[in-house]
């Protein structure tokens, strides 16, 4: 609490008066880091853009999020606030896991996607991509950088399911939208 007061430039106890605890203050800003990614989110799934615009769009929320975060700080809230893990999952749940779902089989549907891929089974194993990297005991003795770690599983697990037609028109929105690195 007193290296966020100091970051904020005021006392410990203004931030008393707002949060009975740390719990409460990391509960707070947890919640509040996952409302801005349901918003995120919502829009991404709002717009009539289809499959491969969902891919990218979602990929550059991921990757922003990753650029701006210390993978310490996942480990952290899994170990000390159980509670505000508990936020997250319902998150991945509720939110992450069905949505990629749904992408998986509208992108089946339109001939982007692999017809004989199973959407849940794959949509449970992209979630666990994601997770695996966040772990130090997967890839904490390499020097590897979390946004870059997470961009090249992206990439294969994609590649893995995209049919030449899904391919093509992956690349050409993400190169014309100036990310070739999504």
């Amino acid at each position: 609490m007193e290296d966020i007061a100091r970051q904020a430039g005021i006392s410990k106890k203004t931030i008393y008066l707002e949060f009975k605890d740390k719990r409460e203050l990391v509960r707070e800003a947890f919640t509040k880091l996952i409302k801005g990614d349901k918003t995120k989110l919502k829009e991404i799934l709002d717009s009539d853009d289809g499959v491969i615009d969902h891919l990218v769009r979602t990929s550059v929320m991921i990757r922003y999020r990753l650029s701006k975060l210390n993978p310490m700080v996942i480990m952290e809230v899994q170990r000390y606030f159980p509670d505000t893990w508990e936020v997250f999952e319902s998150f991945r749940d509720n939110v992450i896991l069905p949505d990629l779902i749904n992408v998986l089989e509208r992108g089946k549907e339109l001939g982007y996607f692999r017809p004989e891929i199973d959407a849940k089974i794959l949509a449970y194993l992209r979630i666990e991509q994601i997770n695996s990297a966040f772990n130090p005991a997967n890839f904490g003795k390499h020097d590897f950088n979390l946004l870059e770690l997470q961009v090249q599983i992206l990439d294969h697990f994609l590649h893995g399911i995209f049919t030449e037609k899904g391919r093509s028109a992956y690349l050409e929105k993400r190169d014309s939208t100036n990310e070739s690195k999504v």
